[in-house]
């Protein structure tokens, strides 16, 4: 397990950086190195902070393939929309189309961290949080911390992170996929809640009492 995730942790900063660096066409481009910062020491501390706590979940983290047929068509869309979210900040450096203030650039920064600690406290508060939309045996409903506001926090914390990377990496351009992410996401839970509601005992009663899935108050 530890290999595998190793593997996929250098091969996604190296793709990811690719996605930055090729489009931007420049190593001074130091919002992209802002970013690498933010996500590399966060997801660093957590995973080593699994692997000794909870290694079951990591290992739920690792899976990929989604059963789902609905949910395999909405993760190839997400994917089209997460790399256009990288390479179109990446090109605006390059030509200058935007003029993001600093201040807006480290608030985003700020919103982007909370929002990774947000993930984590859901991480730690439901160690069934896969990646893929399934239900296993022995899996209960989680009704406590962050689950006692949102039926689906890691969705909202993942949906800030993705509204405010465009412009800690200085790009205005770069909303214009990345605020088409919330709606596939909403497609993304809605059916995930049908899968949850016909396999896991308990989740219709849990809908009963938790009336808000991504917004507090909202919805």
């Amino acid at each position: 397990m530890l290999r595998t995730i190793l593997t996929r942790f250098v091969t996604g900063i190296v793709l990811l950086s690719l996605l930055l660096f090729i489009p931007s066409g420049s190593f001074k481009y130091y919002n992209a190195w802002f970013l690498l910062a933010l996500i590399i020491i966060p997801i660093t501390y957590v995973t080593v902070y699994f692997y000794n706590r909870d290694p079951e979940f990591l290992r739920r983290r690792l899976k990929m393939h989604e059963k789902e047929k609905e949910q395999r068509l909405i993760i190839k869309l997400a994917s089209l929309l997460y790399i256009l979210g990288f390479i179109i900040p990446g090109l605006d450096y390059r030509y200058g189309w935007s003029d993001v203030p600093l201040w807006l650039v480290l608030f985003s920064g700020g919103v982007f961290l909370f929002s990774y600690l947000l993930v984590f406290k859901v991480f730690k508060t439901n160690s069934f949080a896969s990646r893929v939309v399934e239900v296993e045996s022995g899996q209960k409903v989680i009704d406590s911390g962050p689950y006692s506001v949102l039926r689906h926090p890691m969705y909202t914390g993942t949906v800030l992170m993705m509204l405010f990377m465009p412009l800690l990496l200085g790009s205005y351009y770069g909303l214009i996929p990345n605020v088409l992410l919330p709606p596939v996401f909403i497609f993304r839970l809605l059916n995930e809640e049908k899968v949850l509601t016909r396999d896991l005992p308990g989740y219709k009663e849990y809908c009963d009492r938790v009336k808000y899935r991504l917004i507090p108050y909202i919805w």
